[in-house]
């Protein structure tokens, strides 16, 4: 996606943080060009280091491409929402910034999970024994099937694919679509699979081996929360209500939500200030929203929409170049430590687009009183604070004349919230 294939409406509407179905998809199109472009360089390296990778890992790596090609074939569409789920991101991320020998041939192994998931989901055949030097097989999107031989057979059965741990141990047969799993009687010796978030297509994520970085996220190092610490009637029940209150306040968000948050990834459990609920969005792994399990509705409704607003601005600015690399640090009310202007942009962007959730849900007739109130709080404690930040970027130099253009429509949004019209929704 170049500047040129952005209309400037839809340019503004992403500035303005307002959901739009034009919006929506030349940000999906913009996390899978990013996406091919990482397989691409995976594939060069490889071919690169050919002669030096041992005759098994390389083995591997070709057989699960060439399946990986021939589910592409049978069904793209299938194919694609695999290589685009988030933690396929943060895998191949992982891969290229690893240095060559074992450690980068361990990542190696990954593609073999990746690739039987895609040939699953688009009905292609396949059979062979995968590599699995991690003792954990890891099915973007599906699950995790715990491997201690090492290996795992994949075989065609009744018109679907049977892994089956190679000493016996575990085994799973693989769905077409999406394993919907309600509690943990549904899994079998060996294997456990994600599960279901009410309402739209999230899972929420608490196996896949790449869904935090390491060593963990922040300064502190908050590491993911294993399946065994994660209460998912407790997720459940909080994103349904959040998604109950981004209805009965924006309606947008609802559909904006769906279509770009793919994983839900609780967090360990760890200290916490009395500011905005801990949230992350990793930038190579788009769709996914890490958090620890919020007080409740109210703080997990703000964390998706901010983190919506980390993934949609990562995926504009990979296509479209909105910061100068290099410049010097400014200080922002939300951060103690100095930032870059890409970062300003980013917090900024976070923030106005709560700023319009809050004046929204501040004058929602329909939403609970609590609600109401808590935004026009939480409006009134923030609304000077992004101003601040939206001055310091308009006076920097360090910004691309798109993103001049799109900081100027930050800006026009901003006075907008401020000047709106108390009864006007």
């Amino acid at each position: 996606m170049s500047r040129a294939t952005v209309p400037p409406d839809v340019l503004t509407a992403l500035a303005r943080t307002r959901p739009t179905p034009a919006g929506t998809a030349a940000l999906r199109a913009a996390v899978h060009a990013r996406r091919m472009l990482l397989f691409k360089a995976l594939l060069v390296r490889v071919e690169r280091q050919h002669a030096h990778l041992p005759p098994p890992v390389r083995r591997g790596f070709e057989e699960a491409w060439a399946l990986l090609e021939r589910a592409e074939r049978a069904d793209a569409g299938a194919v694609r929402e695999v290589l685009d789920y988030p933690t396929t991101g943060a895998w191949i991320t992982e891969a290229l910034a690893a240095p060559t020998g074992p450690e980068f041939e361990s990542h190696l192994a990954h593609l073999a999970g990746v690739a039987v998931v895609a040939a699953s989901r688009a009905g292609c055949p396949a059979t062979g024994t995968l590599r699995v030097p991690s003792g954990i097989l890891g099915l973007p999107g599906l699950g995790v099937l715990r491997c201690p031989s090492g290996r795992a057979r994949v075989s065609a059965r009744d018109g679907r694919l049977r892994l089956v741990e190679d000493a016996g141990h575990g085994a799973v047969d693989l769905p077409r679509r999406r394993i919907r799993v309600r509690d943990e009687g549904a899994q079998g010796p060996g294997w456990s699979a994600l599960r279901a978030l009410p309402g739209g297509t999230a899972l929420l994520d608490d196996l896949d081996p790449y869904r935090v970085p390491l060593p963990g996220i922040g300064p502190t190092a908050v590491p993911a929360a294993d399946r065994a610490h994660t209460d998912h009637l407790s997720w459940a029940g909080r994103w349904r209500r959040a998604r109950a209150l981004l209805s009965v306040t924006d309606a947008g968000r609802i559909s904006e939500t769906d279509a770009l948050v793919h994983a839900l990834v609780p967090l360990a459990a760890a200290g916490r200030d009395s500011g905005m609920p801990t949230g992350a969005t990793v930038r190579a792994a788009p769709g996914a929203v890490l958090t620890q399990l919020p007080a409740g509705a109210a703080e997990l409704a703000e964390t998706l929409v901010h983190e919506t607003h980390h993934t949609k601005l990562a995926a504009l600015d990979d296509s479209v170049p909105l910061c100068r690399p290099g410049g010097i640090l400014h200080r922002v009310a939300w951060r103690p430590d100095p930032r870059p202007a890409s970062a300003v942009l980013q917090g900024t962007y976070a923030h106005l687009a709560l700023l319009d959730l809050w004046r929204r849900a501040e004058r929602a007739s329909g939403a609970p009183t609590a609600w109401r109130q808590r935004a026009a709080e939480r409006y009134g404690r923030y609304r000077e604070q992004v101003g601040q930040a939206l001055s310091v970027l308009r006076g920097s130099d360090e910004l691309t004349c798109t993103g001049r253009h799109f900081v100027h429509e930050m800006h026009r949004h901003h006075l907008s919230l401020g000047t709106a019209v108390r009864d006007s929704i």
